[in-house]
């Protein structure tokens, strides 16, 4: 008997978790990956989608696909988590397999904000000299800011994750200056933040609306603080799209009747 492919959801966002509601509703059998226990809570669960929890690289990415017979790739991950898509890229040409990046919008640039390509020319430069900076930038980036805790008082705000904890920790961060915090993040709470730790420079990443840009220009715009924002890694997608029935559309290309 010849086995059911799946699609593969790579998820770990807020935009996965609705697509894999979508993909449900069309009764698709789906893989969704995760990398944290916590995540998995958040996906629907039936006989059609199945939830693993994983930090893949090429070689895992290439069993999954052939284990599971994967039959198309969604890539939901966030817009920062560059290595699972470029690895999911590779496997996906190199096996023939369809894929589609699901690219939530972006904000149209605020001329209130300051806009840098990346950490490095963040850290290079002289921005947060002598500044009380929030870093709301997740966990991974931290240490690159390690050489900065001499010359200003950086607070970070980090999921709720021992994972996350420790690398806030090793990269140099007292307890005092860090705060795990679930998103999202409403503007009432936002400002009460940073007004309660002095802040005086944020610096955030172009995460989108979901990822709470918005508001986080919001209140800098009120409280009259420099916001600094890491635009997205440019990466060329075969096939990109920002709408849901693109991605149904696609579920059906790759399960033709």
């Amino acid at each position: 008997m010849e086995k059911v492919g799946k699609l593969w959801l790579i998820g770990g966002t807020g935009d996965s978790v609705t697509i894999a509601q979508t993909i449900r509703e069309h009764s698709f059998p789906c893989l969704v990956t995760v990398t944290t226990s916590t995540a998995t809570n958040l996906y629907p669960t039936n006989l059609l989608i199945s939830i693993q929890t994983d930090k893949l690289d090429i070689v895992g990415i290439k069993k999954l696909c052939y284990r599971e017979t994967i039959q198309g790739i969604i890539d939901a991950s966030h817009p920062f988590a560059i290595n699972i898509s470029r690895q999911a890229m590779q496997i996906a040409r190199q096996e023939g397999i369809p894929y589609l990046r699901y690219e939530r919008p972006n904000l149209t640039n605020n001329s209130y904000a300051i806009y840098l390509d990346s950490f490095e020319d963040l850290t290079t430069g002289n921005y947060l000299q002598s500044k009380r900076v929030l870093l709301t930038i997740g966990c991974k980036n931290l240490y690159q800011f390690e050489p900065w805790h001499q010359q200003a008082t950086l607070y970070t705000r980090i999921l709720p994750s021992l994972n996350s904890l420790e690398m806030a920790l090793k990269a140099g961060f007292p307890a005092s200056q860090i705060i795990a915090l679930r998103p999202p993040i409403s503007l009432e709470l936002e400002r009460e933040l940073w007004q309660q730790w002095g802040i005086n420079l944020v610096v955030t990443k172009a995460s989108g609306k979901q990822g709470g840009e918005n508001i986080k220009i919001e209140v800098a715009q009120e409280l009259g603080i420099p916001l600094i924002i890491i635009k997205r890694p440019s990466i060329n997608y075969p096939q990109q799209t920002e709408q849901l029935s693109d991605i149904i559309k696609f579920c059906y290309q790759c399960f033709p009747k």
